[in-house]
């Protein structure tokens, strides 16, 4: 379960008997916080997430995405530095120690440009594009028996290195087995899939249906939007109030602008197939981004 941690005194913890300092808040979400704190012993900043467990389920959640990111050493995957479950009266919070990264995710670069009047070039999209989709292929090769995906891939959930290399987090991912986990896969969809980038598959799963890995891509294709267009294709319709279980049954309908070429266009129109098994598995589109007709790769 992770070695024992202790708060020791006002502001500072332990964790694997090492000290560290919390400095500020850094956000929050539904089921968790992450703060800003600092190692006493290196003077390296890090990103703690608690992880709010009110039952069994959530604390072997919490361990699962544990247990997710020691599986690898990738650098486009985030790395863990220490796990620990602490008791909180009946209630417990698992804390996931992480390295913090000054440049924020890829939401808070597609912002930055945007609140500038500017957009990620295409050469700057391809590059990310194709460290995501290794990322992901290292996700999907590791779990490949029992078919685990990540579920949950948006631009708040990729982080930018000191490269501007992309880093996956929230490795918060489940298994598929086909038809017997049908309901349980959807409830769990509801809960923990951001509505707004969630695959149309995963809004009613049949229980006839086998669901694999290309849920991610449908979410992969939405970050590509994003990053080309500064906002996630389903993001009005959910601020709207629509429903967005409707709008993704319909293909989608993308902008054009002289900005991206006909290429990119077309990868992205084929990661947003509403038929899951049309959609390209994460080794197509790769190499498809590590050579011609795509242009502008850096």
């Amino acid at each position: 379960m992770g070695h024992a941690l202790c708060v020791c005194s006002r502001g500072t913890v332990i964790i694997d008997n090492k000290r560290y300092l919390f400095i500020q808040k850094l956000g929050e979400g539904g089921f968790s916080y992450v703060d800003l704190v600092e190692g006493l012993h290196d003077g390296h900043f890090y990103a703690l997430k608690r992880i709010l467990c009110h039952e069994q389920q959530d604390r072997e959640e919490a361990q699962r995405e544990a247990d997710m990111h020691r599986l690898f050493s990738h650098p486009n995957i985030l790395r863990l530095v220490a796990y620990c479950l602490r008791e909180r009266g009946a209630k417990h919070e698992a804390w996931l120690l992480l390295p913090f990264f000054k440049r924020g995710t890829l939401w808070n670069e597609i912002e930055r440009l945007k609140d500038k009047g500017n957009f990620l070039t295409e050469d700057q999209i391809l590059w990310l594009l194709l460290g995501i989709c290794r990322g992901l292929e290292a996700i999907h090769a590791k779990a490949f028996l029992s078919r685990d995906a990540h579920r949950d891939l948006k631009p708040t959930n990729i982080l930018l290195g000191d490269e501007g290399q992309p880093v996956l987090m929230d490795l918060a991912c489940i298994n598929v087995e086909g038809s017997r986990q049908a309901l349980t896969l959807q409830d769990w969809a509801a809960q923990r899939c951001t509505i707004s980038y969630r695959a149309p598959e995963l809004f009613s799963v049949q229980s006839h249906c086998v669901i694999d890995e290309r849920t991610d891509v449908w979410s992969l294709g939405c970050v590509l939007y994003a990053m080309m267009f500064g906002e996630g294709p389903y993001d009005m319709v959910f601020q709207k109030g629509d429903s967005v279980a409707l709008a993704v049954q319909n293909q989608l309908s993308i902008p054009q602008s002289p900005r991206h070429s006909s290429a990119l266009r077309q990868l992205l129109a084929s990661m947003m197939t509403v038929d899951p098994h049309q959609r390209p598995h994460i080794p197509l589109l790769l190499s498809q981004l590590a050579c011609p007709p795509l242009p502008g790769l850096l």
